[in-house]
């Protein structure tokens, strides 16, 4: 038998044999009073979770520019730069730390997980082909004395275990930028992990 512990948001989450223990109650909630965690502790699907959770995902954002929003490569697939648009409206324009709260950031890293999600769904077919989580890259634009990256970046990994499971929790990469796309504050890379 085998255990692994995993840490989200400074919780420890244990896996023990495929059976959850330790997972957050559902009164914990993100910035918009949504489960931080899905307390389902079955092998749930991923789209049954969006379900149970009350996720209805938005359109995919189209491209920005001369790129495409998802490549496959064999069992991976690769998500471009996710942001934060809504409707195909940029979104949370401006420095973490600054003009932006941290509240503000971690809302805007929801946003763009959701797109990502979305853009994931869009090239899949369903979010139940996802195996693994294998990479989350944030990138935050913020004012350089700002040191809370960790806890925006918390934001993309509490959804992504809430939609996937705690056991296909991904690495993760948090840097702070000087700027990124048309002045929005967050931009998400994702590698998943596919089965055909």
């Amino acid at each position: 038998m085998t255990a692994v512990r995993i840490s989200v948001g400074g919780e420890v989450i244990a896996k023990e044999a495929g059976i959850s223990v330790g997972l957050r109650k559902a009164s914990s909630s993100d910035v918009h009073g949504e489960p931080l965690m899905s307390t389902n502790t079955t092998a749930a699907s991923a789209e049954q979770r969006l379900k149970d959770l009350g996720i209805n995902l938005p359109h995919p954002p189209t491209p920005l520019g001369a790129y495409v929003e998802a490549v496959q490569a064999g069992n991976l697939l690769f998500l471009s730069g996710t942001l934060p648009v809504e409707g195909g409206v940029p979104k949370f324009l401006g420095r973490i730390g600054g003009e932006l709260s941290v509240e503000d950031g971690r809302r805007a890293t929801h946003v763009a997980a959701l797109n990502a999600l979305a853009i994931a769904k869009e090239h899949l077919g369903s979010l139940d082909r996802v195996t693994r989580v294998v990479r989350l890259g944030v990138s935050l634009v913020t004012t350089s004395e700002f040191r809370e990256h960790p806890k925006v970046a918390d934001a993309a990994s509490e959804l992504l275990v809430s939609v996937f499971g705690a056991d296909k929790m991904s690495t993760r990469l948090v840097f702070g930028m000087a700027s990124l796309p048309v002045g929005m504050c967050v931009l998400l890379e994702i590698i998943l992990e596919i089965r055909d």
